[in-house]
């Protein structure tokens, strides 16, 4: 086993993740099997209760993992499946040492961080690194490790300690240490700045980790000055000094590191078996990157959040829209619009936001109202939803967005001015969306309806089944704790408000139609989750194709695309 650890320098949120995950992905186009794990250093179990604008969305794996974004980043660019146990926190760690110290596996030792703690990372990471990432269930040959946070940060200490005594665990040539760093340019003066990262790699090299690679964030391509100045003062060669600049996408920074000679470094510094041509994988990648910068038509979406200050809190939404407008050759503009400005006490507190929200909306060629929680903003959503489906716009509502998608369309067409969800109104005489009865209120992480399950399709004329390429089920990921109805149904369905998508015992809907429509759909599942560049989210591939008026040619065709 091959381990890549990657480090980051200067400041958080440097790309670590999107370099990780195109290091994987040139691994993997070169024939190798390829796993990653991603390792936050704070306390918390889990992400399942962070918010939004802190650390971005929660990402949802098959097991019911709430992790991390990066892990989508590496299951969308490896197209692999991980585990909640490839996500490390400092809190699982402690908690399993704790559990052992209970239970009597330190007796008569003195529990610390060395050994301890440091130990335990080592062996969670080596047992996670062999576990297969795909259906094949062959053991990966590489395993990318990402350490978030920046070098230097109290909370990260016992991991670098860890890793020090793990490089010396698995033999030098079997690890290997990429460091991120910025390379500032102040537009003062115009000039790259090294000094931070030469305090970057100083601060590590002190921890005992040494660089073998350093990769340089720049917004600019370096200067071959320095470049050279870099390799001098970070005790590296200047083939060791990898630069990628700011790209129009991140699916660029794969082509940019292989084009550096990133593989052939690999392949002498942990002597890999890398097969010496690229596969279609790769070519596949280049072809697709080649295609964004040559779209002439393009199409708009509008997406009403509550999050719409902190973009990461959709990054799987938006790669989802992202995926099927390539597919379709399309340019994608989606619009952000804070669903609090499309109420009526904005338009009272401040017109102008009211009328520019309104006015982004009207001006959309599709309306995604996106999964969330809480009741700011929720009249705002369903505001959106109601003019999405009386001006036949089209329409994708995820989670919460098909619950008040039942609630808009019972108040406006079952005349039951009152419906809401007990999540926002426990008193309502009209309670649409009721919380899950299994759901524990006593304790907050970990409590939703969260991972892979199955939905059946009850209809064969439904859109999204056509789109899914005419199955009798599909496997997608919750993360929910309140849900439609059952009582209410068939209510709903007498009005056209059909359910054409059912869990496996019946209970629970899943996926709404409403016919006459050019797209209305609501899912309760997250597809985002399950995007991939080549093989777009089916849901969020309707919408896309029916803003730009294609979806009923593409229906009507079979659900094949024009050639190019």
């Amino acid at each position: 086993m091959k381990y890549i650890l990657v480090t980051g320098g200067v400041l958080s949120g440097i790309g670590k993740g999107i370099i990780a995950s195109s290091v994987g992905l040139i691994l993997k186009s070169r024939g190798l099997r390829v796993s990653a794990i991603k390792i936050d250093p704070y306390i918390n179990i889990d992400a399942g209760t962070f918010s939004p604008y802190e650390h971005g969305e929660v990402f949802v794996l098959d097991d019911g993992g709430e992790v991390d974004l990066d892990l989508g980043n590496y299951e969308r660019f490896l197209d692999i499946r991980l585990t909640k146990d490839n996500n490390l926190t400092t809190g699982k760690i402690y908690q399993s040492v704790i559990l052992k110290e209970r239970r009597g596996d330190y007796l008569s030792k003195t529990v610390q961080v060395v050994p301890h703690i440091t130990d335990a990372i080592q062996e969670w990471v080596m047992g996670q690194a062999k576990v297969a990432v795909d259906d094949n269930g062959f053991e990966p040959q590489v395993c990318v490790i990402e350490l978030g946070g920046t070098v230097g940060d109290i909370e990260s200490m016992p991991f670098i300690e860890a890793f020090r005594q793990f490089q010396f665990k698995v033999k030098r040539e079997n690890f290997c240490n990429i460091h991120v760093s910025l390379i500032p340019q102040p537009s003062t003066t115009g000039e790259q700045k090294t000094k931070p990262t030469q305090n970057s790699v100083r601060e590590l090299r002190g921890l005992g980790l040494c660089p073998d690679l350093i990769v340089c964030r720049c917004s600019t391509p370096l200067d071959t000055a320095v470049k050279e100045k870099i390799s001098m003062f970070c005790h590296v060669e200047p083939k060791q000094v990898i630069c990628i600049q700011d790209v129009s996408s991140v699916y660029k920074v794969p082509l940019l590191m292989e084009d550096q000679g990133l593989v052939d470094f690999f392949c002498s510094r942990l002597n890999l078996p890398i097969a010496t041509k690229h596969n279609k994988m790769l070519r596949k990648w280049k072809e697709m990157t080649d295609r964004t910068d040559r779209f002439l038509e393009s199409t708009s979406i509008a997406l009403v959040g509550k999050y719409t200050k902190c973009l990461d809190s959709y990054a799987s939404v938006i790669k989802a829209l992202e995926h099927s407008a390539l597919a379709i050759n399309y340019k994608l503009e989606v619009k952000f619009i804070d669903s609090v400005y499309l109420e009526q006490s904005t338009e009272r507190d401040d017109p102008v936001k009211y009328h520019q929200a309104w006015q982004r909306l009207c001006s959309a060629n599709g309306v995604l109202v996106p999964g969330g929680f809480g009741v700011r903003g929720t009249e705002g959503k369903i505001h959106a939803i109601n003019w999405a489906r009386k001006h036949k716009k089209p329409f994708l509502g995820v989670c919460l967005g098909m619950q008040l998608a039942a609630c808009e369309f019972a108040r406006n067409v079952l005349g039951w001015e009152d419906a809401n969800s007990t999540e926002f109104d426990p008193n309502t005489k009209y309670p649409v969306v009721i919380e899950m009865p299994e759901h524990n209120p006593g304790q907050m992480g970990g409590t939703m309806r969260l991972g892979r399950r199955r939905t059946i399709f009850k209809s064969t004329s439904s859109v999204l089944r056509k789109l899914y390429g005419d199955v009798e089920y599909v496997d997608e990921r919750h993360r929910h704790r309140f849900e439609v109805n059952p009582e209410l149904k068939h209510h709903l369905e007498e009005k056209g408000f059909h359910f054409v998508g059912q869990d496996q015992e019946g209970k629970r809907m899943e996926i709404t139609e409403i016919k006459d429509h050019p797209y209305f759909v609501g899912v309760q599942y997250h597809p985002e989750f399950t995007s991939r560049p080549f093989k777009p989210s089916p849901p969020y591939f309707g919408l896309l194709l029916a803003a730009a008026g294609k979806l009923q040619n593409y229906l009507i065709k079979g659900c094949r695309l024009s050639p190019r």
